[in-house]
């Protein structure tokens, strides 16, 4: 007797919803024996990190907070692989958002205009756009794939960001720390719970769940990038640009990142720091592989990854546990996400060995 995959007639859309929480399980599984490994009570390591967080409105204004930028980063990735595009530069195209829009709320902020910061907004969409704009030409142009492309400048980015902080936007009385001087009040944005962080950011992360259905779903733009990336030939009989599904996507991807970042800068942040993000960017591929590349999945794979996030620094202060633990929760999610993804268009086939007289 052994065991064999089988390719099924038609794909499960059972196990396409039930692997996700499946990963979910073994990942949480996995850590409870790594946290076995490094001498801790998994079963009290697995609760704060995944209860501990929504035990009180601080921890759910947090989870809001961190599934902001997750959520859009993740929409927008989700866009792309519809199209058979693949952004994985979401982290330097929010650090480019973050820089366009905080360059707006250093030169402009302070004066007390209402228009400052719906301008960083506008900048910190364009940036991470006009960011995305380079692989989409290197791709239309020279053939140069987008996964090294994109991957790549996300570290021209954060480089970039560095030598601002370090040099001509350095805070003059910040005591020679890499930063800019915070933000006037005019260039942050509204708080939505008194006493916490939650800003009004967020509203514009949830507005861009539905716009994102409407797009994939119900629109004539969203229907060409999905026949482009499920069928290319036929999109090409049918006339629809594989180029322009290229440009479209990836700029629309580069822009939901780059408002991501300026979201973080006018909002927990409240200046430019070497680093504006605890890898958000790339935690957004996981977040849109477990959202199915449904923007309605993706809004709840954004809070259990943000949970993941808030989950990992209470073990920090908690149990001394380092960050990299969360870590490797990240990975094992991703790893398990696969392994289960396989079981969606393939099923286990017991095969009994044939006995020859």
């Amino acid at each position: 007797m052994r065991l064999r995959l089988e390719a099924r007639p038609e794909p499960s859309r059972a196990m396409l919803w039930l692997s996700p929480v499946l990963a979910a399980l073994l990942a949480a599984i996995g850590g409870g024996v790594v946290f076995a490994l490094l001498g801790h009570d998994p079963l009290t390591a697995l609760a704060t990190l995944f209860l501990a967080p929504l035990s009180s409105l601080d921890g759910l204004t947090e989870l809001g907070l961190k599934a902001t930028p997750l959520l859009l980063c993740a929409i927008g990735i989700a866009v792309g692989v519809r199209a058979s595009v693949w952004n994985i530069g979401a982290e330097g195209q929010l650090t480019m958002g973050a820089i366009a829009g905080g360059g707006i709320a250093l030169a402009f902020g302070g004066e007390g205009h209402w228009w400052v910061l719906a301008l960083m907004l506008l900048a910190g969409a364009a940036g991470g756009a006009a960011w995305a704009a380079i692989p989409a030409l290197l791709k239309t142009r020279f053939n140069a794939h987008e996964i090294l492309t994109t991957l790549m400048l996300s570290y021209v980015a954060v480089q970039f960001l560095g030598w601002l902080v370090h040099g001509p936007w350095i805070d003059p009385e910040g005591f020679n720390f890499p930063q800019t001087r915070m933000f006037a009040d005019d260039a942050l944005l509204p708080v939505l719970v008194e006493g916490s962080r939650l800003h009004a950011g967020s509203l514009l992360a949830l507005l861009a769940v539905p716009l994102a259905w409407l797009l994939l779903s119900r629109t004539v733009a969203g229907f060409r990038l999905r026949t482009v990336g499920l069928a290319p030939e036929a999109a090409r009989y049918a006339g629809f640009s594989a180029t322009g599904a290229v440009w479209f996507s990836l700029v629309l991807s580069g822009a939901l990142a780059g408002l991501a970042g300026v979201l973080e800068a006018a909002g927990p942040v409240g200046q430019l720091q070497p680093t504006m993000s605890p890898g958000y960017g790339f935690a957004a591929i996981i977040v849109a592989f477990m959202g199915r590349l449904h923007p309605f999945g993706i809004l709840g794979a954004s809070l259990l990854m943000a949970l993941l996030y808030l989950g990992g620094e209470q073990l920090q202060v908690s149990m001394q546990l380092p960050i990299a633990a969360t870590g490797t929760i990240q990975g094992m999610l991703l790893f398990f996400l696969l392994a289960t993804d396989v079981f969606v268009d393939q099923r286990l086939v017991v095969q009994r060995a044939v006995r020859h007289a």
